[in-house]
């Protein structure tokens, strides 16, 4: 329906049409304030949450410059036009996961770096947070070094020394046109490795938990000298702090410590990377998974007891290839390895007792007893393990949230 507002508004400003008065502003002038009332307030909420959203963005990397400064840490921080300019565009791809993607790059020095593009993900940038604030205090040779970081928008990236040899796990697990490693050379890695957790967890102003040591995660240069990397699941605590309280899962399937689990094994600590190490160490004395469920031999197909029955037995171990000195190199590995791997925290030994061990005499190594999975009570109660449960090959890092209830019960994903 058409209204002619002209002669609308002529016959009030005549004085004709009272009525009209109410007709005008209750049709027209009153759904027009209306209207524009709701379109600034839908701006101001917009305006607000948009604000909110820019805030809480930007504020992980605000803490990151704080923490950067507060406590005297200076990796260089790198624009992100300089970060495409080093990797050339970012050309030569390393390698790829969840994380994101690392490439290749060069800094004007001749320097050769690897820079860890991250993917967007859901913690609000703490694996970030996390692998600035503990790299950005750590000097040591057998820790990988962080030159810098870039934080523009959306766009994260580490810069990190470059490691040309990758990492331990291609050496360990066959892999085409990969030459293994000698078993001396192995041990020297082990030794280097050992020696990198020990300075994170007693030697640092602070005592730095890794909570992902695997095979992935150990670097090797071109001299093979080995450094582990990847703290982005990594906390840091008071070097006077003998247990922690933890509200996530952290770590990867097959490397993870049970009290990460398992309420009544024992508190989480620094325990937790020995039990990883042990896992590791394992693997690299046998060059194979600890988990193989196409093992030849149904026995095998979880290595570590299978080690331990040979070492009860008084058996020998027949590793392919290996001289006298390298069985006497393996069996101090696999020992210390079952050390590292016992059930409750208060039964492994500390990183820096691991280094006496792994350096020491293996005729002065007593044989542990035998590690497993599960706290006794469960297998008291008619509890069984499965073996699909303990197959554990995932290579992926979890940094799941823990039910505060959690008791007694086992982790998938």
């Amino acid at each position: 329906m058409k209204v002619n507002l002209t002669g609308l508004f002529n016959r009030i400003t005549n004085g004709q049409g009272s009525n009209d008065v109410g007709e005008l502003i209750g049709q027209y002038i009153l759904p027009i304030l209306i209207a524009t009332r709701y379109l600034f307030g839908l701006s101001l909420f917009l305006w607000i949450f948009i604000h909110k959203w820019r805030r809480r963005h930007f504020s992980v990397y605000e803490n990151i410059e704080n923490f950067l400064l507060d406590n005297n840490i200076n990796p260089i921080r790198y624009e992100y036009r300089e970060v495409k300019k080093m990797t050339k565009g970012f050309k030569v791809k390393l390698g790829e996961g969840g994380f994101g993607s690392v490439y290749k790059g060069k800094l004007q020095s001749g320097l050769d770096v690897a820079v860890k593009m991250l993917s967007i993900s859901k913690d609000n940038g703490q694996d970030f947070v996390n692998e600035v604030a503990t790299l950005g205090r750590i000097h040591h040779v057998n820790v990988v070094g962080l030159i810098g970081y870039c934080v523009e928008g959306k766009k994260r990236g580490l810069i990190y020394e470059y490691m040309p040899n990758g990492s331990l796990d291609k050496f360990l697990f066959s892999k085409e046109g990969i030459v293994p490693l000698s078993y001396e050379k192995i041990y020297e890695i082990s030794l280097g490795i050992s020696h990198g957790i020990a300075y994170l967890h007693r030697d640092c102003d602070v005592q730095i938990l890794h909570f992902d040591i695997k095979p992935h995660n150990i670097l090797l240069d071109d001299n093979f000298t080995p450094k582990v990397s990847d703290f982005g699941l990594a906390k840091l605590y008071p070097t006077k702090d003998k247990s922690i309280i933890l509200t996530a899962i952290r770590g990867t399937l097959g490397y993870m410590a049970p009290e990460l689990f398992y309420k009544n094994v024992g508190g989480v600590s620094h325990k937790a990377d020995v039990y990883s190490f042990g896992m590791l160490l394992m693997e690299m004395a046998s060059r194979r998974k600890n988990s193989d469920p196409h093992a030849e031999h149904s026995s095998q197909n979880y290595f570590p007891f299978w080690i331990h029955d040979q070492f009860t037995e008084d058996k020998d171990i027949d590793m392919e290839g290996a001289s006298e000195m390298d069985k006497i190199l393996i069996r101090k590995m696999f020992i210390v390895a079952l050390w590292c791997i016992q059930l409750k925290p208060c039964d492994r030994p500390t990183m820096s007792k691991v280094v006496e061990m792994i350096e020491g005499k293996t005729e002065s190594l007593e044989i542990p007893p035998k590690p497993s999975f599960y706290p006794h009570e469960m297998l008291e109660h008619g509890g069984t393990i499965n073996s699909d449960e303990i197959s554990w090959s995932d290579s992926t890092s979890y940094n799941m949230s823990v039910d505060k209830n959690m008791a007694n019960h086992s982790y998938s994903e």
